[in-house]
């Protein structure tokens, strides 16, 4: 098995920890998943792998069935963030990102043989009436994504054209995030309240997350997710909620891990190292300041 120091962190240290709590447990779970196929992704560490083989996803459910969950939508998940609504403790809320095609041919049948509901995040740019592909994987196409709708299965906003969305300027971001929730509406019919930020997110960047909310309800969206590693508590954001990492590398020991709360160190940690680099960055900056302030534009290139 592949070396990782967060398994050996959270099972030697988090874990007991987790079962020493003496305080009742009132965070929910959301699980994030992309893609659900066979595919390999040779070369990357595990914790960076986003694919799911089948059969793991199948055990993963069947774990989640067997040890007594029951899915939530995300505004449950939203509800608990405002203390009241569900009792959390065998609640989890289970998310895809990308709208790839094979979510539903290996998903779908797998969720609704436990009755679990799921959302889907979708980048509209992706999703046409024939098919496209992205990141060189086939998207749903709008039948499947109607189809899907019947059944139950949610839907909500990945922006259109799944962009670094803190290098775009306001304007464009409002587009992004409109466009996209008003295409889906315009498919489906039902509103669209969720969306889903896309690559890592910029936890510390407090202007950004402002921005970003402010534009997030002025498009009339309820709530969010992001990747922030952690499960959502009454501290948590409703527009940047936090997710759990699910791949074919989670067995279901570590799964169970995860849900208990025992992997929430990793989002701490990931935010920790992130201020001190911002701190040390800022620092480095007003000393560079400070060693030329006052020299001549002639000194500085002799």
């Amino acid at each position: 098995m592949e070396f990782r120091l967060d398994r050996l962190i959270t099972f030697s240290l988090m874990a007991p920890i987790a079962k020493l709590r003496s305080e009742p447990d009132i965070s929910i779970p959301i699980l994030m998943y992309h893609s659900i196929s066979d595919e390999q992704e040779l070369g990357k560490h595990a914790y960076y792998r986003t694919n799911t083989r089948p059969r793991v996803f199948a055990e993963q459910m069947g774990c989640l069935h067997e040890n007594g969950y029951s899915s939530a939508s995300v505004s449950d998940a939203t509800l608990q963030v405002k203390g009241d609504g569900l009792n959390p403790e065998k609640h989890v809320v289970i998310t895809f990102d990308d709208g790839f095609a094979d979510f539903y041919r290996s998903a779908l049948p797998v969720l609704a043989r436990y009755r679990f509901q799921a959302i889907v995040y979708l980048p509209t740019a992706y999703i046409r009436d024939v098919r496209t592909q992205f990141k060189g994987k086939d998207c749903l196409t709008w039948d499947e994504v109607r189809e899907l709708s019947r059944c139950g299965i949610q839907f909500g906003s990945h922006t259109v054209s799944h962009p670094q969305l803190r290098i775009l300027s306001p304007a464009a971001i409002d587009e992004e995030i409109l466009i996209s929730k008003n295409t889906i509406e315009d498919k489906l019919g039902c509103a669209v309240e969720s969306f889903a930020y896309p690559y890592a997110f910029p936890q510390t960047d407090r202007d950004f997350k402002k921005m970003l909310r402010d534009s997030l309800e002025r498009a009339g969206y309820q709530n969010g997710v992001c990747t922030i590693v952690g499960r959502v508590g009454h501290e948590s954001d409703r527009f940047f909620l936090e997710r759990l990492p699910i791949s074919s590398a989670d067995d279901t020991a570590l799964l169970e891990a995860k849900l208990a709360g025992a992997y929430d160190w990793i989002g701490k940690a990931q935010a920790l190292a992130k201020r001190f680099k911002t701190q040390i960055g800022n620092f480095t900056s007003k000393k560079t300041r400070s060693m030329f302030s006052g020299t001549s534009d002639h000194a500085l290139y002799r």
